[in-house]
């Protein structure tokens, strides 16, 4: 089967996407898929790219090219709207319009993140089309984009209780800030969550902790994507400073991104903007409001939830029965969770399941599995909370198409049922097909083509593969290698790979899939010596007929050896 792999699209959470793509391309089981990297770009046009591309460091790498690129800055293909109506290049890719989907390929597998990409447009799209798509659909999708919406309906399904306010962008007014901060701590109290309803990957979420006018009026700037910029501060800036400051613009993990407004007037690069606020503040004005083109029009105000925050994947049986995954606890190490440190390594510890008693953590899978059933969402979720010392479980922001690096949340979480990242793949395209039947639309072909794959895969569990160990001594660096080797030759289908560690203590260990997604080799030492957790054992024989079907007979048992030599021979 072909699998159009869709990745990049306009929201600023593209990196991320990119980096989900890869995943896909990479770790796809290729005996039984053919991947096709699809980038969308920010005018929302497809292109079949050329697949060396994929191993790019970011987008702006090769998009768009660099002869194109003005210098000095690092810009996305939005800072050039001349391009729109040109062809790529022919070392980019070509360019494909929505009825010749069909032509390439026969399944689109969802890497895109953010507005239009995960809120129902691209689903919608490709469902004129007729062309079956992961992850959820076009309810859950809807649902899945919008925090506002969330809050209110969770509150529906689990009667939780969660203070919040939301500001409108037509009530933001200079004037009124100090006015409108007393009223939020009196009723929300401090510290503050502002959020950016729409966005995801932490961008747009500000936290304001402390009592003071300066940070709460940049924090809701920061979620509207609005910069207040005072002729002093431009004028004090040297030529360097204006160029680092367009480029913080321009960059979507910190910036509000281009195209801006200023003064009526749409922006489209750094560098021209640098030459419109000379030319604006040269008239004595003493104020600039820049504002993307891709503003926000409200913004959410919460309360400040105390507790141990966890992520629970949840994902469903073939009868589309939910099935709630070991919730795994975030132990921040940063005070601010952004985007930065969510992706910068050393920013957060993980554990699964929550630290906490078994009651607990079948009490947050439970609401959890009610939540994914009730808001219309189906195949995959990953959904974020807290438990408060008090035992509360609070919820929020339901994540439909969750991030996809292969130690994602939800791939640690499928390899504690026994699923590694190749197998949860699968999972994600087949259970996609068979909730894409449910929906009544073009029933027959999508019958035929889960009959196929349903065939295949159990053609592949059927034949015996030959094992080939990994062995890894006790570094962080061989850890992550043997992970890369792990997955590779998971993807590649040929055999059976076997993680194997020379522990410190000078024996050879056999490891289980789940012990190849912790976050450092010290995690699988200490989990050699320590009985698996009850919830883990529970949550995995929930899931042994789903975990059967796509990876076929699985141990979790860690099996020590005095070497390799007597581990080949046991085998």
């Amino acid at each position: 089967m072909r699998i159009g792999i869709f990745f990049g699209g306009p929201s600023r959470e593209r990196e991320i996407s990119f980096a989900g793509g890869k995943t896909a391309f990479e770790y796809l089981d290729k005996s039984l898929f053919e991947p096709v990297p699809v980038f969308v770009d920010s005018f929302g046009r497809f292109i079949l790219l050329e697949k060396q591309l994929m191993y790019s460091g970011e987008i702006r790498e090769f998009y768009p090219p660099k002869s194109i690129q003005k210098p000095g800055f690092k810009t996305y293909i939005e800072s050039y709207p001349e391009l729109a109506g040109k062809a790529v290049g022919e070392d980019i890719g070509v360019m494909i319009t929505p009825d010749q989907f069909k032509n390439h390929f026969e399944f689109a597998f969802l890497a895109m993140h953010g507005p239009d990409c995960e809120d129902g447009a691209i689903q919608g799209l490709l469902e004129w089309y007729k062309i079956p798509y992961s992850g959820p659909g076009l309810m859950g999708s809807a649902v899945g984009i919008d925090k506002i919406l969330q809050n209110d309906m969770i509150a529906l399904v689990n009667g939780q209780e969660k203070k919040s306010w939301t500001l409108t962008y037509k009530n933001w007014v200079p004037e009124e800030y100090s006015l409108l901060f007393q009223v939020l701590k009196k009723h929300l109290g401090l510290p503050l969550v502002i959020k950016a309803p729409h966005q995801g990957s932490s961008i747009g979420v500000a936290i304001v902790k402390e009592d003071s006018l300066d940070e709460f009026v940049a924090a809701v700037n920061q979620c509207f994507f609005r910069i207040e910029l005072e002729a002093d501060t431009w004028k004090s800036f040297f030529d360097a400073d204006k160029q680092a400051w367009g480029q913080k613009v321009a960059n979507l993990d910190e910036g509000i991104g281009f195209p801006v407004v200023l003064a009526g007037e749409t922006i489209y690069h750094p560098a021209e903007l640098i030459r419109e606020l000379d030319s604006y503040f040269a008239g004595g004005r003493t104020l600039a409001v820049l504002s993307s083109s891709n503003a926000e029009d409200q913004v959410l105000v919460e309360e400040f939830v105390n507790g141990q925050e966890f992520s629970c994947g949840c994902i469903q049986f073939d009868d589309g029965k939910p099935l709630a995954l070991p919730p795994s606890e975030v132990i921040k190490m940063v005070q601010v969770f952004d985007f930065n440190a969510k992706y910068k390594p050393g920013a957060s510890r993980k554990r699964i399941p929550v630290d906490t008693s078994l009651e607990k953590n079948q009490e947050i899978q439970k609401v959890i599995a009610e939540v994914f059933e009730q808001l219309g969402i189906n195949v995959c979720v990953r959904i974020d909370g807290f438990l408060t010392p008090e035992g509360r479980i609070v919820l929020h922001d339901p994540n439909t198409i969750p991030g996809m690096s292969p130690t994602s949340f939800i791939f640690k979480q499928m390899a504690e049922i026994g699923l590694n990242v190749t197998h949860a793949l699968t999972y994600l395209v087949r259970q996609s097909i068979r909730e894409r039947i449910r929906t009544g639309k073009n029933t027959w072909a999508l019958r035929a083509l889960l009959a196929e794959l349903d065939e295949r895969i159990s053609v592949n569990n059927a034949q015996p593969k030959p094992v080939e160990y990994i062995v890894f001594g006790a570094t962080d660096e061989e850890y992550v290698n043997a992970r890369l080797r792990y997955g590779r030759l998971n993807a590649e289908g040929k055999v059976q790979p076997t993680p194997v560690l020379k522990a410190s203590d000078g024996q050879v260990y056999r490891l289980p899939n789940p012990l190849m997604f912790k976050e450092y080799v010290a995690d699988v030492e200490v989990l050699l010596r320590a009985e698996r957790h009850p919830l883990l054992t529970e949550t995995s024989q929930k899931a042994d007929s789903l975990t059967r079907f796509y990876a076929g007979n699985v141990s979790f048992e860690i099996t020590a050896y005095p070497d390799l030599a007597a581990l080949q021979l046991a085998v």
